[in-house]
C-alpha cells in the first residue's frame, strides 16, 4: 500500500513538473510559432502572392578628398575588404542609411562592388575607382518578403540566428513535454496514440507517395 502511494506521489510530482515545463515553453514559443505558421503559409504560396518591389536608384560622385581612398594603383589586385571608415561615413550621410562596417566589398582594378543583402530586400553599391562615380540601388520587396526571410534566417545576422536556435530548443521542450503528458493521460484517452500516429504516418505517406 505504501509503495503504491509513493508511486502515485512520484507520478503526480513528475506530471506537475512536465506541465510546468510545457506551459513555460509554450508561452515562450507562442508568438514565434504563430509567426512561423503564418510565414509557412506565405512561403508555401509565394508564387501566388503578388509583390511590387520598391526600387530606389542614386547616382553619386565622391568628393575629391575621398578619391585617394578608392583610386586604383598599377599593382592593384582583386581582394575583398570593407570600405574605408571615412567612405562609409560619407555614404551613410549621403544615402541616409547605415553601412555594416564588417561587410566586405569586392575590390578589382576597375571598381568596388558592395552587396548589401537584407531580409525583404537587398542593395548594392558600385564605385568606379578611376572617376569616383558611384551607383547605388536599393530594393524593398515588402513586409511579407521580410517575414519570409526571417522565417528562413536569410541575411538576418548572427543575433537572429541565435534566436532561431533558442526558439527551436524551446519548441522541442514544448513538444517533448507534450508527448510525455500524453503518455501519462493515454490510459484514459484511447484515441491518444492513434492521433499521434496519424500525425506521423500522414506526412510520411505524402512524402513517399506523392513527392518525386
Amino acid at each position: 500500500m505504501g509503495r503504491a502511494v509513493s508511486a502515485a506521489k512520484h507520478r503526480a510530482g513528475w506530471l506537475k513538473q512536465l506541465h510546468t515545463w510545457h506551459w513555460i515553453s509554450s508561452a515562450m514559443c507562442l508568438v514565434g510559432m504563430m509567426l512561423f505558421a503564418i510565414t509557412g503559409i506565405t512561403l508555401n504560396h509565394a508564387s501566388s502572392i503578388e509583390a511590387k518591389p520598391q526600387i530606389v536608384q542614386r547616382q553619386l560622385q565622391l568628393p575629391a578628398e575621398l578619391l585617394p581612398l578608392v583610386h586604383a594603383t598599377s599593382d592593384a589586385a582583386d581582394e575583398n575588404k570593407p570600405l574605408p571608415a571615412a567612405l562609409q561615413a560619407w555614404m551613410g550621410r549621403t544615402l541616409e542609411r547605415s553601412f555594416d562596417a564588417t561587410l566586405a566589398a569586392e575590390w578589382t582594378a576597375d571598381e568596388i562592388y558592395l552587396a548589401q543583402p537584407r531580409p525583404g530586400g537587398d542593395a548594392w553599391l558600385r564605385i568606379d575607382r578611376r572617376s569616383g562615380a558611384a551607383e547605388y540601388e536599393s530594393t524593398d520587396r515588402g513586409w511579407i518578403s521580410y517575414l519570409n526571410d526571417l522565417h528562413k534566417g536569410r541575411h538576418a545576422g548572427t543575433a537572429w540566428s541565435w534566436f532561431l536556435d533558442l526558439f527551436a530548443i524551446a519548441c522541442l521542450v514544448f513538444c517533448i513535454t507534450g508527448l510525455l503528458i500524453l503518455k501519462y493521460h493515454a490510459t484514459h484517452r484511447p484515441s491518444t496514440w492513434p492521433l499521434v500516429g496519424i500525425g506521423f504516418v500522414l506526412p510520411a505517406l505524402l512524402a513517399l507517395l506523392l513527392i518525386h
